[in-house]
């Protein structure tokens, strides 16, 4: 199948489809299996294996009696860390019920379910920092990924509630521009307003309905806040030139909104592409290079081999060589369960458990 046939079809299923209930690991990984590095995915090593597990095996023993992920940098936003520590569970293959870390999951998902508001927002007291929507989105996207895989009936009625709430507060917090900022309604900024795509997406991939014209106003606005350079600014508002992992979270949400041929995505994509080319260390400046790497990575996942072929060698070896002892990843200075979760997640992409993050 083409490459442009494959994203035809992919749109179409990926609109009707809900997400597959998986679970378990890597199950073709079991000792027994002779040969197991032999099917691998692609660039996948057993070292890789190896430093995942140890990182997941990190942020397991990180979690709070309550569910949470409140140390490692989850002081000030444990909604958010919860919500990226699950999702990195979740890559893993794991479920509610299923798996290595199936406790770990169920254990975030009924904090992040005692988290929901009568509003919608997913939030805890202190709100994130005062900065809920961050942490709201990323709720929002493990929940939804989440939900098919939950057997136990009470329960998910109850993510169902809060999932359903949570896309009518997303809905209805978007700003008149087309994005959205740190509190609901507030205004607009790019790396919050891709969170809100990226998480819509998980809600439609497992059944919740999304009004078309939140996710069309919404790269309406990315499209509004292209630079000549064809990266993505800061805001509508700011006029400081392209930011670089703004710009590598515009791509991996527009192919979630479906933009696969797009000139707004065509466009972010070189300028991605060229900038991470140009400099050959992890760093790419300006101080979120974990955040940078984990849309890229998954843009350049979607795009195809061509990218991910050059690009994931060097990504991995250059996280193996910056795993901690413990296990742990320390990102962009917010802290070890920040970098441990993208770090994970990342690895894990060639899986495909996660529809969200798949071709």
């Amino acid at each position: 199948m083409t490459a442009p046939s494959r994203r035809h079809f992919l749109r179409l299923a990926g609109a009707a489809a809900p997400a597959l209930a998986v679970g378990g690991g890597w199950p073709w990984l079991a000792p027994s299996a002779p040969a197991a590095e032999e099917v691998l995915p692609k660039h996948v090593t057993p070292e890789a294996i190896s430093a995942v597990v140890k990182g997941l095996d990190f942020l397991a023993a990180q979690q709070a009696d309550d569910g949470s992920w409140i140390t490692g940098g989850g002081q000030t936003y444990p909604v958010a860390m919860t919500g990226l520590a699950g999702t990195a569970l979740l890559a893993h293959g794991d479920g509610p019920t299923r798996g290595k870390y199936s406790r770990n999951v169920q254990g975030a998902v009924e904090y992040l379910v005692r988290c929901g508001t009568e509003s919608g927002l997913i939030t805890g007291p202190g709100e994130d920092g005062g900065i809920p929507m961050h942490g709201h989105g990323f709720a929002l996207l493990f929940l939804a990924s989440v939900y098919g895989m939950i057997t136990k009936e009470s329960l998910r009625k109850q993510v169902q509630t809060v999932i359903r709430k949570a896309v009518t507060l997303t809905s209805q917090g978007q700003s008149g521009a087309g994005g959205w900022t740190y509190t609901p309604g507030g205004g607009d900024e790019g790396s919050v307003t891709v969170t809100q795509v990226q998480a819509l997406r998980a809600a439609q991939n497992s059944g919740f309905l999304v009004p078309r014209s939140v996710i069309e106003e919404a790269v309406r606005y990315l499209d509004k806040c292209r630079t000549p350079e064809g990266g993505i600014q800061y805001s509508l508002a700011s006029a400081t030139g392209p930011r670089l992992a703004i710009s590598a979270a515009a791509v991996a949400t527009l192919y979630n909104a479906g933009q696969f041929d797009g000139p707004i995505a065509t466009d972010c994509l070189k300028y991605v592409w060229d900038q991470f080319r140009a400099s050959e260390g992890w760093s790419k400046g300006g101080g979120h290079d974990y955040y940078a790497h984990l849309y890229a990575a998954q843009g350049f996942y979607m795009a195809g081999d061509e990218y991910w072929d050059e690009y994931f060698p060097k990504a991995r070896d250059q996280l193996l060589a910056q795993q901690q002892p413990d296990g742990s990843w320390n990102g962009d200075g917010i802290g070890q369960v920040y970098g441990t979760s993208i770090a994970a997640v990342i690895l894990q992409l060639p899986f495909k458990f996660l529809p969200v993050f798949q071709r």
